[in-house]
């Protein structure tokens, strides 16, 4: 597919989404899981990701019964993981059904991505300017 072909595809996958990716995308637009920034129907390569954090190195994948036992989703799955990915799939009822479930299940996974924080100083660590 070439590129512009691609960029048409996901406009109008971005047009088209389905139930399951509506209500996803409503928890992760506008950055509130923790101020991570997610595309959604985002190109990587060859292939269209539902939802991309790109910090994050986070690609997350709603799936329909389509998607069953699907030989292509392992392969895409391989080239995104190459790409430096991590790719975490979900069925579609299980984010209709379940959706503040699965919306914890992303934040554990960008919170992974995320350094801890430093140390806080050491006591007495700072000269005393009162005075």
């Amino acid at each position: 597919m070439r590129q512009g072909q691609k960029r048409d595809r996901a406009r109008e996958l971005r047009r088209d989404m389905t139930l399951a990716e509506r209500k996803l995308w409503h928890v992760l637009k506008d950055r509130q899981l923790d101020g991570f920034r997610f595309r959604r129907q985002h190109p990587v390569g060859p292939y269209i990701a539902d939802f991309a954090c790109l910090e994050a190195h986070l690609i997350v994948e709603v799936d329909g019964g389509q998607h069953m036992d699907a030989a292509s989703d392992r392969t895409r799955d391989a080239f995104l993981q190459g790409e430096g990915f991590h790719v975490l799939r979900f069925w579609n009822n299980e984010v209709l059904a379940n959706l503040e479930g699965v919306q914890a299940l992303i934040l554990r996974r960008l919170s992974d991505t995320r350094p801890h924080p430093s140390p806080p100083p050491r006591a007495g660590g700072m000269a005393d300017t009162e005075g």
